[in-house]
């Protein structure tokens, strides 16, 4: 229960930078990708992370780009 509720305002937190997704979907996201992160295994959760990361980096960039 509580990975649910961590999830929920993580994916509210994202849901911020998002566009085209509301605080509530982005809770709704965040429960989901608890559930789905916790099936997968430590394995999963640290390929999700990378993938995670890798996708950062690359909004960023691209920000970058988009600025200049």
């Amino acid at each position: 229960m509580i990975g649910k509720i961590i999830g929920a305002i993580a994916g509210q937190r994202v849901s911020r930078d998002v566009g085209g997704v509301g605080g509530t979907g982005g809770a709704l996201l965040g429960v989901g990708a608890a559930t789905v992160l916790r099936r997968l295994g430590p394995v999963g959760m640290v390929a999700a992370a990378a993938g995670g990361y890798a996708l950062k980096k690359h909004l960023e960039k691209r920000e970058i780009r988009r600025l200049r």
